[in-house]
C-alpha cells in the first residue's frame, strides 16, 4: 500500500509534468521545429533566416546533419555565418550550387557580391516576415503525408514505411564510409507511475535516423541499460528523450507513440 508521503510526492510530480506539458503545447505543424537564425543579420539588409526541420528531415537523416555536418543540438551553439557557408561548412555543405537532389541543382547559400537577382535567392532562406519568398508551404509540401492523431503533425515513421520519404544518410565529400554495426536489441523501459504503461524503445528506428553518435555519449552518457536515470519532468524540460521529442521529433503529448499500451 503506497504511503501518504509517496502519493503526495507523486501528485506534485504529475502536476509539474502537466504544467510543463501545457507550457509546451504543440505549435502549428508548419512552425514545429522551426529555427530562426538572426544573430548575424542584425543591422544588415537581410531578414533573419528561417530553417524548417520538416522540409529538410523529409530528405536527410538527423545523423547526417548533426553528426557529419556538425550542426549543434543546442540553440546558438553552432555559430553559422555566411563566410562559413561559402567555405562549404554547415548550410554550404549542400547549398553550394553544385550538388543535386533528384536531378535538380541545390541552390548556393551565400556569396560575397550579389545582384538584385541574387537577392531573390537569398530571400529563400532570409525569409522571416516575407511570405512571398518561400518556394514551399507546409500545406502543399505535406498534403500527402500521413498524420498523427488529430492531424496536427506528420507521422514520419509511417511516411518512411510507405516509402514517401527515403532519407539520405551519406554526403560525398562530407561523410565517412562506415562499417555497418550490429543493431542493439529493442528494450522496455518500466514505467514508475501506475497510470502509465511501459515504454518500448526501438534501437532500429532511432539508429536509422540518428546512428549511435547522436545519442551517445552526449545525450545518454552510458549505453548500458539502467545506468542513466531520468524522468518525465526532465523529458518535458527538453532533456534526454525530450531533446528531440519536445522540439523536433513527434511531441511527447502523443503518449502512445512510446507507451505501448493506452495511457489514461
Amino acid at each position: 500500500m503506497p504511503t501518504k508521503a509517496f502519493m503526495i510526492t507523486l501528485c506534485l510530480f504529475l502536476l509539474c509534468c502537466a504544467e510543463e506539458a501545457q507550457a509546451r503545447r504543440i505549435p502549428a505543424p508548419a512552425t514545429y521545429g522551426r529555427v530562426i537564425l538572426k544573430d548575424f543579420t542584425k543591422g544588415s539588409d537581410f531578414a533573419a533566416v528561417v530553417f524548417d526541420h520538416w522540409l529538410h528531415r523529409a530528405i536527410y537523416t538527423c545523423r547526417l546533419c548533426h553528426v557529419d555536418i556538425g550542426f549543434a543540438m543546442k540553440s546558438r551553439a553552432t555559430g553559422i555565418n555566411a563566410e562559413l557557408n561559402m567555405q562549404g561548412y554547415y548550410c554550404g555543405s549542400c547549398h553550394d550550387g553544385q550538388r543535386e537532389y533528384k536531378g535538380r541543382e541545390i541552390f548556393a547559400s551565400c556569396t560575397d557580391t550579389y545582384s538584385d537577382e541574387d537577392k531573390k535567392r537569398c530571400a529563400r532562406c532570409h525569409s522571416r516576415g516575407r511570405k512571398d519568398a518561400r518556394q514551399y508551404t507546409f500545406e502543399s509540401f505535406a498534403k500527402d503525408f500521413p498524420r498523427l492523431a488529430g492531424g496536427r503533425a506528420i507521422d514520419w515513421e509511417e511516411a518512411e514505411e510507405k516509402k514517401i520519404i527515403n532519407s539520405i544518410d551519406y554526403l560525398e565529400g562530407i561523410s565517412m564510409k562506415r562499417t555497418a554495426l550490429k543493431e542493439p536489441e529493442d528494450f522496455s523501459i518500466t514505467s514508475q507511475a501506475s497510470m502509465a504503461s511501459d515504454v518500448r524503445f526501438s534501437h532500429k528506428k532511432h539508429a536509422a535516423w540518428n546512428g549511435c553518435a547522436l545519442c551517445h555519449p552526449d545525450i545518454f552518457p552510458s549505453s548500458k541499460k539502467g545506468t542513466v536515470k531520468y524522468n518525465m519532468l526532465q523529458i518535458n524540460r527538453g532533456q534526454y528523450c525530450g531533446l528531440c521529442h519536445v522540439n523536433v521529433a513527434f511531441s511527447i503529448v502523443f503518449c502512445n507513440k512510446c507507451h505501448i499500451s493506452p495511457v489514461r
